[in-house]
């Protein structure tokens, strides 16, 4: 049944079905050949989707569509690069910063690439930037939207593993600042080596108004993570409170929202949310034959009997993802496999908040992957090219992340360090 199952979902996905209906029929037609009661189908997607932790999403994708549109993005853009923008490979260190706090805000890396590179693109090319190196710099630095928190894929890993959301929010910072850090190097040394990025140094008193404008913007993760982090909120609680700030400083100070606006960004919202709730649904069935064919205490029970060692268990897992994530997407890959791979990570003893940091980098490699990276599809359509330029200015890129993945892999201190501390608190 199995393997019928899995036939039905890769026959489907290459017909191009979305891969939420191509799941969802898959696995009724498997329970339906197994005289399953299908009453319970309707039911389980409902329950799946009827968690409060699951309404974080909407109100992050929300708050990361009004920062986009309502000129976050381009202020915070405009301070980075009075301050940096005059140094060697400037503009590139001013795109993963953007990222980075973009991504402290939105929760999405398909949203991150389409915020910055819109703007950071054409200014890169213009500067004298090789457009292919451009591309797949926004490409990679937009995957950082998913592991520095708020994190829609760290939402749904943590409501599948009963884990607490918040702890793995700060599970996801300092991995996401070592990324951030090894891509600026990388630009830093790319630039100095091509003779890139010496762009017109700011006064001081660019640097202050800059400064000042972008202020509003800059606040909004330390708003987002300090009060999660304190504990004053849940992390669904912020999702709101983001969206409200985001309101406030979009509409009334920095007045580039108007009410023209309003509906496109309701309807990009609701079009996004509806992907991921589908998805979910979905999945939930995937789950619900799993459990009903008693699949993960099978694989449980050979994992126990078998020679394998968690570092061999681990590199096993990475390289599944890492394949799965070429045709996959984030949320869909975490759904399908975290429920057979719980009872091995608890049978190797491996921790799951560490676990989560390792999926979710190896999901950020997934975006930029082909054929189905999504960050490569946004990146190619902001920039008007082909999708295989993104692909060849992609790969030092992939590479970089690879070696980010194996030292977090081999220091797990780095994701539990933070969630260590919140836990003593």
């Amino acid at each position: 049944m199995i393997i019928l199952l899995l036939s039905l979902f890769f026959i489907l996905v290459l017909l191009r079905v979305p891969i939420a209906v191509s799941l969802a029929l898959s696995t009724i037609v498997v329970l339906f050949q197994s005289d399953f009661n299908m009453d319970m189908v309707p039911q389980r997607i409902f329950t799946a989707l009827d968690s409060f932790p699951m309404m974080a999403i909407p109100g992050f994708v929300l708050a990361g569509v009004l920062l986009a549109r309502g000129g976050i993005s381009k202020y915070l853009i405009e301070a980075l690069r009075a301050w940096v923008g005059h140094l060697p490979g400037g503009l590139s260190v001013v795109t993963i910063l953007a990222c980075m706090i973009f991504a402290a805000i939105s929760g999405s890396s398909p949203a991150t690439a389409a915020a910055i590179g819109s703007i950071m693109i054409p200014a890169m090319v213009s500067a004298g930037y090789d457009k292919k190196y451009s591309m797949g710099l926004v490409a990679a630095a937009g995957t950082l939207g998913i592991l520095i928190p708020p994190s829609i894929p760290l939402i749904i890993y943590g409501i599948t593993a009963e884990e607490s959301i918040g702890e793995l929010f700060m599970a996801g910072v300092i991995p996401g600042l070592l990324l951030g850090g090894v891509l600026i190097a990388s630009a830093i040394f790319y630039a100095k080596r091509n003779g890139y990025g010496k762009g017109e140094k700011a006064s001081w008193e660019e640097r202050g108004k800059s400064s000042l404008k972008a202020i509003w913007g800059a606040f909004l993760p330390v708003l987002i993570l300090g009060s999660i982090y304190s504990g004053v909120v849940t992390p669904t609680e912020s999702a709101v409170i983001a969206v409200f700030y985001g309101i406030i400083v979009s509409a009334f100070i920095y007045r580039e929202l108007h009410w023209k606006d309003v509906r496109p960004i309701i309807v990009e919202s609701i079009n996004i949310t509806a992907m991921i709730f589908l998805i979910i649904g979905a999945a939930s069935l995937f789950g619900l034959y799993l459990t009903n064919a008693q699949i993960p205490q099978e694989i449980g029970a050979w994992i126990a009997e078998s020679d394998i060692n968690k570092w061999v268990f681990l590199i096993i897992v990475n390289i599944l993802f890492f394949i799965m994530g070429m045709f996959l997407e984030a949320v869909s890959i975490i759904l399908i496999t975290l429920p057979i791979l719980l009872p091995m990570l608890v049978h190797f003893d491996i921790n799951l908040i560490h676990f989560a940091i390792i999926m979710t980098i190896n999901m950020e490699l997934g975006m930029i992957t082909p054929p189905v990276g999504l960050n490569l599809f946004v990146v190619s359509g902001i920039a008007k090219e082909k999708l295989g330029a993104v692909v060849m200015g992609i790969i030092p890129f992939i590479v970089l992340m690879i070696l980010v993945l194996v030292i977090v892999i081999l220091i797990p201190q780095l994701s539990l360090w933070l969630p260590e501390q919140m836990a003593l608190k």
